[in-house]
């Protein structure tokens, strides 16, 4: 299987050839390896209700997820992907808000289809696995206990783990340098503007899936590598650099 594959955004990129050699594989969690919309959206409007304010749909708080707990909150507050709500309300709901999510984080998220299976198909290839997230600590590590994934990486960082998170390179880099690799020798399955970013500026190579959450923005618009229906499908366009 020797495909030739440009970047869907940016022609002038440089053609890859697939299947890709790479050693290190980095996993998204919300909207790539777990579907965690329904469970921020669960404690966002228990969030509002406790705030006197009316409750969002479910397909609404999902358009705002992709920039971490702080920025959901304050586009719940405001109804803009941009907005700024007062300060004095906004110190007010966030620790409503993280409180709800703690009491409901595995309520209704589960993983992706093909997330189980393709984290099988990688680890027997012999890759080395990594999660990378936005997400505080305090929610990941439970969620992936919780879902079972947690033992199937060897080093999961969070949004709080290093000064900086995505689209900063910082946390890729951190990542490669752990397992002794280059970036162009490393890969990150993403969903989000954010993800692709992230991965240009470290010089790694990035893959989307169609179904996550990118902001309400359609992924075919993102400078990746290929778009993958899921981790399965994404495990047999790579293979284990020697």
């Amino acid at each position: 299987m020797n495909h030739s594959l440009f970047s869907n955004a940016n022609a002038s990129v440089k053609k890859i050839e697939l299947p890709l050699s790479v050693k290190v594989i980095m996993i998204d969690l919300d909207g790539t390896l777990l579907d965690t919309a329904e469970d921020l959206a669960l404690a966002a409007n228990l969030m509002l209700k406790d705030l006197g304010m009316p409750e969002q749909s479910t397909s609404t708080i999902r358009s705002y997820i992709g920039k971490g707990i702080h920025k959901l909150v304050k586009r719940t507050l405001t109804g803009q992907l941009d907005g700024e709500p007062d300060a004095a309300l906004f110190a007010k709901a966030l620790p409503i808000y993280e409180k709800h999510y703690a009491d409901h984080l595995s309520v209704n998220t589960r993983p992706y289809p093909g997330v189980v299976e393709g984290i099988k198909a990688m680890q027997q290839a012999g890759f080395k696995l990594a999660c990378i997230t936005n997400k505080a600590a305090a929610f990941t590590l439970p969620l992936l206990h919780a879902t079972g994934l947690y033992d199937q990486f060897e080093i999961v960082l969070s949004g709080d783990s290093l000064p900086k998170k995505k689209p900063d390179p910082m946390p890729l880099t951190h990542i490669c340098k752990h397992f002794d690799a280059q970036p162009h020798e490393a890969l990150l399955i993403g969903d989000s503007l954010n993800d692709a970013i992230a991965a240009r500026a470290a010089g790694c190579h990035v893959f989307c899936v169609p179904y996550g959450y990118n902001e309400g923005r359609n992924v075919y618009e993102l400078d990746c590598d290929a778009i993958v229906e899921s981790l399965l499908d994404a495990s047999k366009l790579i293979q284990r650099l020697s």
